[in-house]
């Protein structure tokens, strides 16, 4: 019993160590032009072509577009947007900001001519609005959640010592789980929620896409802290070592430990009569 709950820790102090590496990218996901960094976003917004190819003049129209300052792409981080061109690449990320929240038709007129106007169906004005909400909220849950995980990597272990750090890392732990849960919810929610209203325009060609390392990140995250919380629970509940296996394993350590005792006299006293004896036959001898 006393190896299952150890084996339990140290599966839940690697998982809580993986769910920090996961959150830690992302956290730090979409805020910079750097390998990996770059790809972890949570939506991308595609506008290289705007303007639908079924509009008479749409090559020049989407030329138009580009020149006075639309991007080809945008996609959304935590704390931020990037934008760039399909043949450059990233061309520039807004800096980090907390409780963020991209506000496309917000971009739109800043990248286009200043007092230009977009009608939206409120459909689209509700979602935004929803939008809004979910990420200052996702925001939140996600530091929660490494700070938590952060946290319990170090404490997890503690419970082999007694019972007493069962109660506190098993309450930490399911915190843990629900704000690392709850967030990675919500950024599902937001990036598939974000596709579906962009893509509401039938007028305009925008396409929207789902970036598959953030959504694996953070529902690797989840699944730790889920797991860790089993855990926890089943060693603080299930697994504790009663009185008697105590006692039956300190009594167990004390006949090792006269066994070995035993087996060192022993080893010394045949060695004193193997030398005794030599000494006898070489006097005998002599």
């Amino acid at each position: 019993m006393a190896n299952h709950r150890r084996n339990a820790v140290y599966i839940a102090t690697i998982a809580y160590a993986i769910t920090v590496i996961f959150l830690i990218l992302v956290i730090i996901g979409n805020t910079s032009d750097k390998v990996g960094i770059r790809d972890t976003f949570f939506f991308k917004i595609q506008m290289a072509n705007i303007i639908p190819e079924s509009a008479s003049n749409a090559a020049l129209l989407n030329s138009v577009a580009r020149s006075l300052g639309l991007h080809d792409f945008y996609q959304v981080g935590l704390w931020n947007f990037c934008e760039g061109y399909d043949d450059e690449g990233i061309v520039y990320c807004s800096p980090p900001k907390r409780l963020y929240w991209f506000n496309p038709i917000e971009v739109l007129m800043d990248e286009l001519l200043a007092g230009a106007s977009i009608a939206l169906p409120s459909e689209v004005v509700t979602i935004l609005t929803l939008l809004r909400l979910g990420s200052k909220g996702m925001f939140i849950l996600f530091f929660i959640g490494i700070v938590l995980s952060f946290v319990l990597v170090f404490l997890s272990p503690l419970v082999l010592r007694t019972r007493r750090w069962s109660l506190l890392v098993v309450t930490l732990s399911i915190l843990a789980a629900v704000s690392t849960g709850g967030a990675t919810v919500l950024a599902t929610v937001f990036s598939l929620a974000a596709k579906y209203a962009l893509t509401l325009q039938s007028e305009l060609n925008i396409s929207s896409a789902v970036s598959p390392l953030m959504l694996a990140s953070t529902w690797i995250a989840a699944l730790c802290t889920t797991t860790c919380f089993f855990l926890h629970s089943a060693v603080g509940c299930c697994c504790h070592v009663s009185r008697a296996d105590t006692k039956q394993e300190a009594a167990g350590s004390l006949v090792m430990a006269e066994k070995k005792r035993f087996n060192v006299h022993d080893f010394i006293n045949k060695k004193r009569s193997a030398h005794a004896t030599s000494s006898g036959v070489s006097s005998t001898h002599t």
